[in-house]
């Protein structure tokens, strides 16, 4: 199998020739990597991750628009705001070039899994609107909230569409909905004026026969049945130091959708512990050599893990998923 092949049988429920790698690493670890292996791409392929998490394609608004509405508005954008103001055109595939090379490079070139990031309703305005404006914003103003969520679930639908045509597996909606101990919001809030507009990108997704992921980071058991039904095929990264164990999806979701994660950048890498690292994901690996676990970073990996325990922590999972099961 190569790594797509891989990655696919695992969604799929099926026993892989070995369990599927991937680590969020660029962001934070990029300059100690290229000092070690030249480029975070040659570190990709020395531990030979067989997934890419791809991130480009067109600005939602046009440069400087946000920044001009804020200016008009003393610095605070409410919902109704964002109506009046024009989108981009998600089928202007000028905006596509570097996600082209990318498939190309990661695909084409060394067989990987691809999928392409995109802000699900929730996340993509936290930037616009602030946190915490944001979660009252869904008390004050919930029926501008719901049209603001349905033309941006529009946008990222026709987004979806052109990354599929360029050969995408994935579309990976990022949209953290959970704290440590629970929801940011009530079960109620979540299933009334979030869910909703995940649906018009899913509905696109599985026309195309295509799969569908979604990030949050937290506690989201209150929010896995909306999941469910939804369709998403993956959920990442299943935060077990946010009280999601996996005796917890072992027993009750298992057979619903796929995870990926198992590797805590909160509580496991980055700590100067190598030997725990070892102990918690050598434990995991063992546990779905079988199917049902992508492993990778539950984050990207922040920037005190050291060189040595980075490289001593792939060297081991390197090693450890392709031992034979006893």
């Amino acid at each position: 199998m190569n790594g797509n092949e891989r990655v696919r049988a695992v969604i799929a429920g099926e026993k892989p020739d070995r369990m599927p790698v991937y680590a969020w690493v660029r962001a934070n670890l990029e300059e100690p990597i290229g000092a070690r292996f030249g480029s975070v791409e040659a570190f990709e392929d020395r531990y030979e991750f067989d997934l890419a998490h791809l991130f480009g394609g067109p600005d939602r608004y046009a440069p400087g628009t946000i920044d001009a509405l804020r200016e008009a508005k003393a610095g605070t954008i409410e919902p109704a705001d964002l109506l009046d103001l024009p989108m981009s055109d998600p089928y202007d595939t000028a905006g596509y070039a570097s996600l082209k090379e990318d498939v190309r490079f990661h695909k084409d070139e060394r067989g990987r899994f691809v999928y392409v990031q995109t802000p699900g309703v929730f996340e993509a305005h936290n930037g616009y609107f602030g946190i915490e404006n944001h979660l009252m914003y869904l008390l004050l103003y919930p029926e501008a909230l719901a049209a603001v969520y349905k033309r941006q679930a529009a946008w990222t639908a026709r987004f979806a569409e052109v990354c599929l045509d360029l050969g995408i597996d994935m579309i990976h909606v990022s949209d953290d909905w959970g704290s440590q101990r629970g929801l940011l919001f009530s079960p109620e809030v979540f299933r009334t004026l979030i869910a909703p507009y995940h649906r018009p990108v899913a509905e696109m997704v599985k026309k195309r026969n295509a799969l569908l992921s979604l990030h949050s980071d937290g506690y989201i058991v209150p929010a896995l049945p909306e999941v469910i039904e939804i369709g998403f095929d993956v959920v990442h990264p299943w935060q077990e130091s946010a009280g999601m164990s996996f005796d917890l999806y072992d027993s009750a979701y298992r057979g619903h959708f796929t995870v990926m994660g198992g590797i805590d950048v909160q509580t496991t890498i980055g700590f100067g512990n190598l030997d725990r690292v070892i102990d918690e994901v050598g434990a995991l690996i063992d546990r779905y050599r079988d199917g049902r676990l992508i492993l990778c970073t539950t984050h990207f990996i922040q920037d005190h893990c050291g060189i040595d325990e980075l490289v001593g922590a792939f060297e081991f999972i390197y090693e450890k998923v392709r031992q034979t099961r006893a």
